[in-house]
């Protein structure tokens, strides 16, 4: 039988998600499960382990652990590229690059609750993926420059400042996406002002000497802008209506 997250609905709580962490399977450090309950407990919704190169054992394994950490606090783990792996571990959601083949083949692995996203890099393929049935959320980015896509430039923010206006965040008719790339205390007022209210990070929360805190600021600013807006309400009723 497939481990389905239930409670509040997969599709809700996307809506409903502010901030998404990606984080490696903490390997070096030893402490994936004490880092996850952190970031948890801190106001991360969604994490990803991204690990390039791992077998899928260890991969399996470590989404097992992070799968584990979120279920007290309803967050969605998700698998990175692999749609085969996904499939394995029944995951509730799997987030495809540019190159990870059509959605369609994909969502073919996946359980029927299941959640489908891909990143996006410019305003076509953002179009692309708010207009494919397939995905349910799509990212913009990288905004900032970062080491995690060393082979991507930066975009900057005005791929945000597309999305908002392709995909407006307080319109329930849109499909949720999230600003990922580079983004930090330091910047995050900017993201915002551009239109996100989703982030993906992985520095920012990784690197923290305090990863709880670390998230804690950012769940927070996030959350700001979202009660700052009134419109949002509105969307937050319907999101779980």
């Amino acid at each position: 039988m497939a481990f389905v997250t239930a409670l509040m609905g997969l599709e809700a709580r996307l809506r409903l998600a502010r901030l998404y962490l990606c984080t490696d399977a903490r390997e070096e450090q030893g402490d994936l499960e004490a880092f996850l309950h952190a970031a948890f407990a801190g106001g991360v919704d969604i994490v990803q382990i991204r690990q390039k190169g791992m077998k899928p054992e260890a991969e399996l394994a470590a989404l097992e652990i992070a799968r584990q950490a979120a279920a007290p606090y309803q967050a969605i783990v998700c698998v990175n590229d692999s749609a085969e792996l996904a499939g394995r571990f029944q995951a509730d959601m799997l987030h495809l690059g540019q190159a990870d083949g059509p959605s369609a083949r994909a969502r073919r692995y996946l359980h029927q609750w299941a959640l489908l996203g891909r990143s996006t890099h410019a305003p076509r393929q953002t179009d692309k993926a708010i207009k494919d049935s397939n995905l349910d959320y799509f990212c913009v980015g990288p905004v900032y420059a970062t080491s995690t896509k060393p082979d991507y430039e930066p975009v900057g923010l005005d791929l945000v400042r597309y999305a908002t206006r392709k995909a407006p965040v307080a319109s329930i008719k849109s499909k949720p996406w999230f600003a990922i790339g580079g983004i930090s205390m330091d910047n995050i007022d900017n993201v915002i002002e551009a239109g996100a209210r989703r982030v993906c990070v992985v520095r920012a929360i990784t690197r923290a000497s305090d990863p709880q805190d670390a998230a804690d600021r950012l769940s927070r600013r996030l959350r700001a802008a979202w009660k700052a807006d009134p419109a949002m309400e509105q969307y937050v009723f319907q999101a779980l209506s």
